[in-house]
């Protein structure tokens, strides 16, 4: 549970809000993995894909987030969709961050869970379990002019809502000045 909301949660909710909404346009239908249909996506994906283990690790746990393997977020713009989410256990969706802000994309993510736990002769075939899932989804193969559309408007979209917060926040200021604190 968050206990202090700011302007910038409100703008990466409407960049994922965005996101979902691409990814389905290129589904081309809702995928909603919380009922119904998506959620027996991904009920499938997690099951009988990667048979209840983790994408990364391998290992079988009682509870398996949704991984995006491009990053839901505004710096890489995956898409929610089924061939961009995968089982992930809770100590292995920590990607490591590098220089810039920037994360480690899923396979060097794959690389450095299989290099701890020496289980480097591994990693190939766990890479190439997660490449055929993308492929056997579906995932859309966007060329630099697609993501370079969605980038601009996810970027744009984040900060008109962080403006339009901040906006809000002085209307109320001058609201509560002229008709509460008089």
């Amino acid at each position: 549970m968050t206990t202090y909301n700011t302007s910038s949660d409100a703008a990466n909710t409407a960049v994922r809000s965005f996101l979902t909404k691409v990814g389905e346009y290129y589904l081309g239908h809702s995928f909603n993995t919380g009922s119904g249909k998506g959620k027996a996506t991904w009920a499938r994906i997690r099951d009988d894909v990667f048979s209840g283990t983790c994408c990364y690790c391998g290992e079988a746990h009682a509870v398996l987030q949704i991984e995006h393997l491009l990053m839901f977020n505004r710096t890489e713009y995956g898409l929610h969709h089924p061939g961009n989410i995968a089982p992930c256990c809770k100590p292995c969706n920590k990607r490591e961050r590098k220089e810039g802000k920037t994360y480690t994309s899923w396979e060097e993510h794959l690389q450095v869970v299989c290099e701890r736990r020496n289980e480097s002769y591994l990693f190939e075939q766990r890479k190439n379990k997660i490449i055929n899932h993308i492929t056997a989804e579906k995932y859309p193969d966007l060329d630099e002019k697609e993501r370079h559309a969605i980038r601009v408007i996810a970027n744009s979209l984040y900060e008109n809502i962080k403006l339009e917060s901040e906006k809000s926040l002085n209307m109320y200021k001058q609201l509560d000045e002229a008709f509460v604190n008089r």
